[in-house]
């Protein structure tokens, strides 16, 4: 499972509703990307979602 190391954000479980209000079972994933940031002064891979990324909570490695 997917999950990012900076929120914790993780797989989410629900149920789809038809019309008919049948339930089925699906998953919500979040949008994680694996990236190379600098953390203590050295470079790093996490796997980060893309709201962290965007929201520049972590310093990203070139």
């Amino acid at each position: 499972m997917a999950k990012c190391e900076v929120c914790e954000k993780a797989t989410t479980f629900g149920n789809n509703r038809s019309h008919a209000l049948n339930a089925t079972s699906r998953t919500w994933k979040p949008n994680v990307r694996k990236i190379k940031i600098i953390d203590n002064g050295t470079p790093k891979s996490i796997n980060i979602c893309t709201r962290c990324l965007r929201s520049n909570k972590v310093t990203r490695a070139i």
